[in-house]
């Protein structure tokens, strides 16, 4: 059994994560215990994204953006789901733990509380929402998180799977899965003897930074030394799957198999390459393949792109963040417009709509 509630990745990536800490993040155990994090988080962050933009372009943001840099306390990480919790913890315990950070940061911020997860079980489903309701009592500010993607591993091949999307998605995807023909696959577990190879590390991690770059959102820049750790544990049942054209890398994927499910953490790509072989939706076959290959009972997909993931079949389940805003007048201000900040429960509503 997990040590924690609401765990879907090894423990050893969180102790990699507590090693060495995302850039400008902090760690803080004498706030809640070891995965309470600080930064200066950007207000806009979550916000929906064609108001985000405007206010990019808004005269003087650069000026007047530098109010929207708070120092801000998380409970939680950034390398799990969901905010993992100690078991025996009663959710009392969990605010109170949260009572010096609470008097210090602009906001304090209970991360990924699952909803109804389909993921955990009844018992930390429970426990999530009485953490909601006690914490909401207490005057934390209660925002739809973002939305998990993951595919129950229920089909047959990859030709019952495909044939569960839309005539027009079918034909769209099979086309870009004939690039996997050019593409050669590798599986190679962390701690294979390769990764003792210092500058073929350094070489993956430029390509995750090619990702991280691309990304609209810039919160958690994850450090070559992280990678360094995750790469060579030998114990935590990682798998990472290379793609080679002729053999130049064009991209990897870092994977955990972790209570009988495939969990996706990270991706670098060389983007010119991955662009011409499709290489995000091959990956996703290739990883639903795996999967099944393993007798898997979930992929689970991570929380960015929800609409991508949403035309390739994934399904989905959402999270609570709980916030604590220590200045009045800043407090007033985001509730009155925390809406605009549930981009992917609004997002999933228009679709279900």
């Amino acid at each position: 059994m997990n040590t924690f509630r609401n765990q879907l990745e090894p423990q050893s990536l969180v102790d990699a994560f507590l090693k060495h800490p995302p850039a400008t993040f902090q760690l803080h155990s004498e706030y809640a215990g070891e995965h309470f994090f600080s930064t200066h988080f950007d207000l806009l962050t979550t916000l929906e994204a064609p108001l985000r933009q405007r206010l990019l372009k808004s005269p003087g943001y650069r000026y007047w953006s530098k109010f929207l840099q708070r120092p801000t306390g998380f409970l939680g990480t950034t390398v799990t789901e969901y905010s993992i919790i100690a078991h025996g913890k009663r959710v009392e315990q969990v605010v109170e733990g949260l009572s010096v950070a609470m008097q210090t940061q602009d906001l304090t911020i209970i991360k990924d509380l699952p909803i109804d997860s389909p993921l955990l079980s009844a018992e930390d489903n429970h426990y999530s929402q009485q953490l909601i309701e006690y914490a909401s009592q207490q005057g934390f500010l209660s925002v739809e998180g973002q939305a998990l993607a993951y595919v129950p591993i229920d089909f047959q091949d990859q030709a019952d799977y495909l044939s569960r999307l839309s005539k027009s998605r079918r034909k769209n995807l099979k086309r870009k899965l004939r690039s996997l023909d050019q593409l050669d696959v590798e599986v190679v577990e962390t701690g294979d003897i390769r990764f003792h190879d210092a500058a073929f590390r350094a070489s993956l991690y430029a390509l995750y930074l090619e990702v991280y770059q691309q990304s609209e959102i810039h919160f958690d820049l994850l450090t070559a030394e992280f990678f360094d750790e995750i790469l060579q544990d030998q114990q935590a049942q990682g798998r990472i799957f290379f793609y080679r054209y002729q053999q130049q890398l064009v991209g990897f994927n870092i994977c955990y198999i972790h209570q009988n499910n495939l969990v996706d953490k990270y991706i670098g790509f060389n983007y010119d390459l991955a662009l011409q072989f499709n290489l995000y939706f091959v990956s996703w076959f290739v990883n639903l393949d795996y999967a099944k290959q393993q007798r898997l009972n979930f992929y689970i997909a991570g929380w960015t792109d929800p609409e991508v993931k949403s035309q390739l079949g994934a399904q989905f389940t959402f999270t609570r963040h709980l916030v604590w805003i220590r200045q009045p007048v800043l407090r007033f201000i985001l509730a009155k417009f925390k809406h605009k900040f549930e981009s992917d429960a609004h997002w999933h509503q228009q679709k279900v709509e």
